[in-house]
């Protein structure tokens, strides 16, 4: 049987830190409640001068080197990202003009926070298949500029950031052993981004409604979102055969610890077995489980053979798992 593998890993992380003390000063909030409610200390911002493509480019140099390879050794570039540099050319063909991926072909995909997960399913149908063999994956995120400040539900959650990682071919016992997306449409309001597109193109009415900001129905999407990750991560697990014991390690989206804690209470898991960055990065949408691997991955966390279990919930609504062996 042929899988996709994941060979190597790569992520970048903008310079600028602005923690929960720096938010304080925004809006009528303190760094306790923000703890309290999510998990989250921190956040990185973008600089001024730096788009999706820019941070999509340092973390896919960093799993290029990683693994040895040159740019022209890609044949496709998945780039999972709701904050795109522009509505089009698609930010996946900026990175590979950027990084000379001749060979590649090149389009973006959105799926909100389930993006990379999404872009794992579509990788390992292309690698099973044959129709490429090696694929730059990317999720890339510079959710800074889409945050009403004045919002103090949503303005403590979202940070900017990217990770990349190669895919291609194995048949070996490892790789990606499965993948489970999913979608529904009827509760697209919960999570939004509403303005920008042909509904509500740019106008002066549609700024001064900030509907150029993220939109979040913040309870009943956690109540959503902890149910329905209990039961994907039950339901992938057993589709595998894998009882929860055998994984070596939970990398959850990072979007609020409470959930990523009800999930793991569900399957019995120490949090000792749950990788986690959210306190230092919150929320970077479809790059935060490619910045959580390749954070576990460089701190040795993860070693040959071990059961990785990805799990994602976001705007769509979407919700997507994958198992990996490494």
């Amino acid at each position: 049987m042929i899988r996709a593998r994941i060979i190597s890993t790569g992520s970048y992380l903008p310079e600028k830190i602005i923690s929960n003390h720096d938010i304080e000063k925004i809006v009528d909030t303190s760094d306790e409640w923000i703890v309290e409610r999510t998990g989250i200390r921190e956040r990185r911002m973008a600089a001024d001068d730096e788009a999706a493509s820019d941070l999509a480019y340092h973390a896919s140099v960093s799993a290029l080197k990683k693994a040895h390879l040159k740019a022209r050794d890609i044949d496709l570039i998945i780039v999972a990202t709701v904050t795109g540099d522009m509505p089009f050319p698609s930010t996946a063909c900026l990175l590979q003009a950027r990084l000379g991926a001749k060979n590649a072909a090149a389009f973006d995909l959105n799926a909100a926070c389930s993006g990379f997960v999404y872009g794992m399913h579509i990788a390992q149908g292309m690698i099973k298949s044959g129709m490429h063999n090696r694929i730059l994956l990317v999720g890339t995120e510079v959710l800074s500029r889409f945050i009403d400040w004045d919002d103090r539900s949503t303005c403590i959650l979202f940070g900017d950031g990217a990770g990349a990682v190669i895919m291609e071919p194995t048949k070996e016992k490892r790789g990606v052993y499965s993948t489970h997306i999913y979608s529904d449409g009827s509760l697209s309001d919960l999570i939004s981004l509403p303005g920008g597109g042909s509904r509500n193109p740019c106008t002066r009415e549609t700024m001064l409604k900030t509907l150029h900001s993220i939109k979040m129905k913040g309870n009943e999407t956690f109540k959503v979102a902890v149910r329905t990750l209990e039961e994907l991560a039950t339901y992938t697990l057993a589709e595998n055969g894998i009882d929860p014991s055998q994984l070596s390690l939970l990398m959850p989206h990072q979007a609020n610890l409470r959930i990523i804690q009800a999930t793991a209470k569900r399957l019995n898991l120490p949090m000792e077995k749950v990788f986690l960055n959210l306190e230092k990065y919150g929320n970077t949408s479809a790059a935060s489980i490619p910045i959580v691997l390749d954070e576990a991955v460089a701190s040795g966390k993860v070693k040959d053979g071990d059961y990785l279990l990805l799990e994602a919930f976001g705007g769509g609504l979407t919700w997507a798992s994958a198992l990996v062996r490494w």
